[in-house]
């Protein structure tokens, strides 16, 4: 369900309909509160309920705080594995000027096609496999194999290159694993994050507030922060999808290096 919201809705679309998911359902659930309750405008249990605010914010704040730093480092690694594959992808592209005539040719096409298939996995590695991307691997691979070094030049340059490559592969399996195993909080997880959130808009709309001018606007607030937090992590929870995710410009680098 996140994936497809954060791949389908864009980000200030999805942003505004939880705001206004959010923020307008705490706004009516004020309004029946305080129709239904009107005892609650007198504020005789606003002592209790600023210490239960507090407490809770606390706890939901910490908690917030927890997730996003934990996503948010899961984003960072990502990055950081993405330039790593493109590194060592763009090395042996700069390398290939060491071999002979024919072995460029066909290296410069073989890596060409590895890395197009690769961008092309890009945005779906967390649900299918790219046959296509293992395929033109295996052919990359291949043309490295037929490479005949007859001089020091070309002798270490294939070391390096074959080097360069197993990396490379590394990289994109690591890419592929995370991909699958980082979607976002388990259930348990989100359950507690959504009880939270209903408790800290439940005591702001129990707060007694005789002033419904000044009542409204402060739920509506904490409504938007709380939409807004459920937005940033829903927006990390996939580490190759959504407005926040990493980037494939570093495999493009080697497309253009190529070029």
């Amino acid at each position: 369900m996140s994936r497809w919201l954060v791949t389908t809705v864009p980000a200030g679309l999805l942003l505004l309909g939880l705001g206004l998911l959010i923020a307008g359902g705490a706004v009516l659930a004020q309004r029946y509160v305080r129709r239904r309750f009107p005892a609650l405008l007198q504020g005789e249990h606003n002592d209790v309920t600023k210490f239960a605010y507090g407490f809770i914010g606390f706890v939901y704040a910490f908690f917030v705080g927890f997730v996003v730093s934990s996503m948010w480092g899961q984003i960072n690694t990502a990055d950081g594995n993405a330039r790593a594959e493109g590194a060592a992808a763009v090395q042996l592209a700069r390398d290939v000027a060491a071999f002979d005539a024919a072995d460029q040719v066909r290296i410069r096409q073989a890596l060409l096609r590895y890395e197009q298939a690769a961008i092309a996995e890009w945005d779906t590695a967390d649900t299918t496999e790219s046959r296509d991307a293992d395929t033109a691997l295996d052919e990359l691979y291949a043309a490295y194999r037929q490479v005949r070094a007859t001089s020091d030049v070309q002798k270490a340059a294939l070391a390096t290159s074959t080097s360069n490559l197993n990396e490379a592969s590394q990289a994109r399996t690591v890419r592929l694993l995370t991909a699958r195993a980082d979607t976002g909080p388990p259930w348990p997880l989100w359950v507690v994050l959504g009880v939270t959130s209903a408790m800290v808009l439940g005591t702001v709309v129990v707060y007694g507030v005789e002033r419904s001018g000044y009542h409204y606007p402060m739920v509506a607030v904490v409504g938007v922060i709380v939409a807004a937090n459920l937005f940033l992590i829903l927006e990390l929870s996939h580490p190759y999808v959504g407005a926040i995710s990493t980037s494939s410009d570093p495999l493009q680098q080697v497309v253009r290096t190529l070029r």
